[in-house]
């Protein structure tokens, strides 16, 4: 059997009781570590920290290791039971899907233990979650690479008066350019993006000053207890010190009454 099991946004206590109960039964335990990350990824102690809340040694696994080398862990689920825990929900991003395609093809059993990810806890900041439209994610630029596209899921979310959700690049174990040509992978030390770096990379893209006085909403470290929300103009939020990983934005579209209520509390002026 495989769990894929969802351990919440903030730290080692967000995990349901589900979702330890299945850990507790698993031979082996697998952690995703690359499209989001818990608190234990930024601080030195946190790893030992869920071994010890969930009673088993964790192998903390890598995009390589989910994407290229999974069939070794779903061999396993085979004949054992195998956990394989995900960060906030385990469907919030595409490459856990895949993992079960896979685990399908291959016969392998599978139950899925749910938990909140950023895709709903985004509601904290009073926007309806039923206001958002498509969710996208803005890469971090380089000096010959400056993907834009995501800008016309934005401008299509604005026509329609809808919310958007931009979640922020992280990049952890990552190899150099350098290295990859020499054909000797080196690890680039791990960047997450922040709020500041994702408004200037919006403005480049739309290269309007009118946009830097578009509403939108800054949340850091959602779901965390020093989470931080702060609603104002680009230009605003682009003076606020959010402080450490991780950051998303939202950009505002068409409010609702109770909506700018919530809004008012978050804003700069207000705080």
């Amino acid at each position: 059997m495989l769990y894929i099991i969802g351990l919440g946004l903030g730290d080692e206590k967000d995990i349901t009781l589900r979702g330890l109960e299945a850990i507790k039964k698993c031979s082996k335990v697998y952690m995703e570590a690359y499209t989001s990350l818990l608190s234990f990824g930024i601080t030195s102690d946190g790893l030992s920290k869920l071994e010890k809340v969930y009673g088993r040694p964790i192998i903390v696994s890598d995009r390589e290791m989910v994407e290229e080398k999974a069939d070794d862990m779903l061999l396993e689920a085979q004949v054992s039971d195998v956990a394989f825990l995900v960060v906030g929900d385990p469907f919030g991003a595409t490459t856990h899907s895949d993992l079960v395609v896979r685990a399908k093809k291959l016969g392998v059993n599978i139950k899925v233990v749910h938990n909140a990810s950023v895709m709903n806890a985004i509601g904290v900041c009073g926007l309806q979650l039923y206001r958002y439209g498509e969710t996208i994610s803005i890469p971090f630029f380089t000096e010959t690479w400056k993907p834009d596209s995501f800008y016309d899921k934005i401008k299509r979310n604005r026509e329609l008066g809808l919310h958007t959700l931009c979640l922020l690049d992280i990049k952890v174990k990552e190899p150099s350019l350098e290295s990859l040509c020499r054909w000797k992978k080196v690890y680039e030390p791990p960047r997450f993006m922040t709020i500041n770096t994702a408004i200037e990379q919006l403005l480049e893209v739309v290269q309007n000053q009118h946009d830097s006085d578009t509403m939108c909403v800054g949340l850091a470290r959602v779901g965390c207890e020093d989470e931080m929300i702060v609603a104002g103009s680009m230009k605003q939020l682009l003076a606020i010190d959010f402080g450490p990983p991780l950051h998303c934005l939202v950009i505002v579209g068409d409010t609702h009454p109770v909506e700018q209520e919530m809004l008012h509390f978050y804003q700069i002026n207000n705080t």
